[in-house]
């Protein structure tokens, strides 16, 4: 994989500014600043996240080195319509679509064949991990910023997520240009995981959809 040169924090933590959601402006300013390649933070339905263009390989890069994160953890895309989901992937299993119609936009992510036109820096295989989040503001800001957004939570690799906006922007300091906060998380974790890239179903982590929902869903 093209990791690059070693990334250094770009910027000052005083650069970060903080942008209500209800501010005027702010969906548009956070979205400028993620199509000129520098990484932001965005509400989602689950928890905060750090966020960038999904197609800039660069700043994807970034990601991996603001969170201290291995490359052999992909990382996820967030969408903001489903009309953008044949952009950032090759197909859609018919069993994934089930799973699509019934819970989409919400707590789950689906791995799916990975387009060719994303950045190797996404993920070390031939999947990509995809959801369209339940939170109006997040996808204002991932439609502002082109539809497709490479987004992990907003946190060093293994610390505690960030659950307020502030906590975000302290964790990740010296790294984003800005942090939008639309208040507290809804939700303590993460989302569900579900592989539909090979012949059966698997739950890689279950989140605030469970793995019984799942699998009953799949059974009818």
């Amino acid at each position: 994989m093209g990791r690059g040169k070693i990334l250094q924090r770009p910027y000052s933590p005083q650069q970060a500014q903080l942008l209500p959601a209800n501010q005027p402006g702010a969906i548009t300013q956070a979205a400028t600043e993620a199509r000129a390649g520098n990484l932001i933070v965005i509400p989602t339905d689950t928890l905060y996240g750090l966020a960038c263009d999904a197609f800039n390989a660069e700043a994807v890069r970034a990601i991996y080195a603001a969170k201290q994160r291995p490359y052999s953890k992909p990382i996820p895309i967030l969408l903001a319509d489903h009309t953008d989901l044949p952009r950032v992937v090759r197909n859609v299993p018919p069993v994934a679509q089930i799973f699509i119609n019934q819970y989409w936009p919400g707590p789950l992510t689906i791995l799916l064949p990975k387009h060719p036109d994303l950045p190797e820096e996404i993920s070390n295989n031939d999947s990509v991990a995809v959801r369209i989040p339940n939170n109006e503001v997040g996808r204002a800001i991932i439609r502002a910023a082109g539809g497709a957004m490479a987004v992990t939570s907003a946190n060093l690799t293994g610390q505690e997520p960030a659950d307020t906006a502030v906590d975000a922007k302290n964790k990740l300091a010296g790294w984003v240009t800005a942090v939008v906060d639309d208040g507290p998380s809804p939700h303590g974790a993460a989302s569900t995981i579900l592989d539909c890239t090979g012949g059966r179903l698997n739950i890689l982590r279950e989140g605030p959809i469970s793995a019984q929902s799942l699998l009953g869903l799949a059974e009818r």
